[in-house]
């Protein structure tokens, strides 16, 4: 399951965690942002190796700038601290699915 995190949360929820993170960079106002929370909904369990956290930017604009969000939703990878992927727009689950694999290879 997906958890919503603040700013104040990030350092200890993705720089320090042991699996690999997608953070979902979204808004409650975005139609696409959405449809995108049951496909991650759904990938947290196909998935359970894979954290998955979602940043709303309106909460937490400082992340949103760190990471160059402009449009919503934005997905970030993370792997041991470091970003490995960033995807912007909605996609079909298998093509994210296959792109995250291909960044954690």
């Amino acid at each position: 399951m997906a958890k919503d995190i603040k700013e104040s949360e990030f350092t200890l929820e993705v720089m320090q965690s042991e699996q690999p993170v997608l953070i979902d960079f979204h808004a409650p106002w975005c139609g696409p942002c959405k449809l995108v929370a049951p496909m991650l909904e759904e990938i947290s369990k196909e998935r359970p190796q894979l954290k998955i956290v979602k940043v709303d930017v309106d909460q937490a604009p400082g992340l949103a700038q760190q990471h160059r969000v402009m449009s919503v939703p934005t997905m970030v990878l993370y792997k041991k601290g470091v970003i490995v992927g960033t995807w912007v727009g909605l996609r079909p689950k298998p093509a994210l699915l296959g792109e995250i694999d291909k960044a954690l290879a």
